[in-house]
C-alpha cells in the first residue's frame, strides 16, 4: 500500500493531480535551467505565427519560481480544485476537463488584451471561483487570522496576490481568473439551468470528450 506523499499524492483527483504534477514539474525545469520562462510564455504571434504551439499549453503550468508566491498558489490551487472535482464533478472527470478546457480557451482569447503572458494564475481561480459560488454558506478560516464565508474567498485571495508581489500586475491576472470563473458559473448554474433548463454543449462535456475519459 501507498504510505506517506506516494498516499497523499495518489488521494488527489485526477484532474487535479495531473494539472498540479506538471505545474511543479514545469517550475522545477525552469529552477534548474532545463528551460527558461521565455520559452514558455503565451503570445498570439510565437504561438500562432510562428507555429509554437506549445506556448498555448505550457502557459497554464508556469506559477513563476519556486517561491513563497508559487506555495501559496499551489495550496490554494490544490485545495479547491480537489474540494470542486471531488463535489461537483465527482465522478465526471470529462466535465470538470470541459470547464478547464473552455475557460482556457477564453483566456488565450483575451491576453493580448490585458497582457497576460502566463495564464496558469488565472486559470487556477476558474476552481476557487466556482466552488465559492457553489457553497456560499461556508465559512473559510484564512491562516487562522480571519474567517470569511466562501463567497468572499477570491477577492480576499486577489488581495493577498497583491500583497505577497507587490505590485497590481498579479492582481489583474487573477481578477482576470475571477471574471471567467464567474462566467463558468453564470453558464452551468444560471443559463442551463433556468433559462434552458437542461445541459448544453457549454456546461456538459461533449460525447468525444466523455469517450477519453471512458464515461460512455
Amino acid at each position: 500500500m501507498p504510505v506517506g506523499i506516494e498516499a497523499w499524492v495518489t488521494q488527489i483527483p485526477p484532474i487535479t493531480r495531473a494539472w498540479l504534477a506538471l505545474s511543479v514539474l514545469t517550475s522545477v525545469a525552469v529552477q534548474c535551467q532545463i528551460v527558461t520562462p521565455l520559452q514558455l510564455y503565451f503570445s498570439y504571434k510565437s504561438a500562432f505565427v510562428n507555429f509554437q504551439i506549445w506556448r498555448a499549453f505550457t502557459t497554464f503550468f508556469y506559477f513563476g519560481s519556486l517561491s513563497l508566491d508559487f506555495v501559496f498558489h499551489m495550496f490554494f490551487f490544490m485545495r479547491y480544485s480537489r474540494l470542486l472535482e471531488e463535489s461537483s464533478f465527482a465522478n465526471r472527470k470529462a466535465d470538470y476537463f470541459w470547464l478547464l478546457f473552455q475557460s482556457g480557451i477564453l483566456l488565450l482569447a483575451v491576453s493580448p488584451l490585458v497582457n497576460l503572458p502566463f495564464l496558469s494564475s488565472p486559470l487556477a481561480f476558474v476552481p476557487i471561483y466556482l466552488w465559492s459560488r457553489r457553497h456560499p454558506s461556508t465559512p473559510i478560516s484564512l491562516f487562522g487570522l480571519i474567517t470569511i464565508t466562501a463567497p468572499y474567498l477570491p477577492l480576499a485571495l486577489v488581495g493577498l496576490a497583491w500583497v505577497l508581489n507587490g505590485t497590481w500586475r498579479a492582481a489583474a491576472g487573477d481578477l482576470v481568473g475571477c471574471a471567467v470563473g464567474h462566467i463558468g458559473w453564470f453558464v452551468r448554474d444560471v443559463w442551463s439551468r433556468e433559462m434552458v433548463g437542461g445541459p448544453t454543449v457549454f456546461s456538459e462535456a461533449p460525447d468525444v470528450v466523455k469517450r477519453l475519459f471512458g464515461e460512455l
